[in-house]
């Protein structure tokens, strides 16, 4: 099997299951329990994407200035500070901790 057929495969399984998606009755998604699953499956995806892109480099963890900018924007966030704000501080401090080391 060549890379060609996997990314044809993929396809195809990606395509099957949007289409399936679309076969679900709408009654059962606006049930309580599969509507709680669908918002906390949509957090625990957007945590694992950050998680990867904040400590993954390649197959290895690494600990460098995003994990400090990510635990200010974190608490930035908690404390309901405007977005813009969140990000720009974040920025700073990744930059502040990179000139210092």
């Amino acid at each position: 099997m060549t890379l060609w057929h996997v990314i044809l495969l993929a396809t195809a399984a990606t395509l099957a299951l949007k289409l399936a998606g679309h076969l679900v009755p709408a009654g059962f998604l606006e049930r309580e329990r599969p509507a709680r699953i669908a918002d906390l499956l949509t957090v625990a995806l957007l945590a694992a994407l950050i998680a990867v892109q904040t400590l993954g480099a390649g197959q290895s963890l690494v600990v460098d200035a995003r994990v400090p900018a990510v635990i200010v924007a974190a608490a930035l966030y908690a404390v309901r500070t405007p977005f813009i704000v969140v990000v720009a501080v974040a920025a700073l401090v990744a930059a502040g901790i990179r000139l210092i080391a």
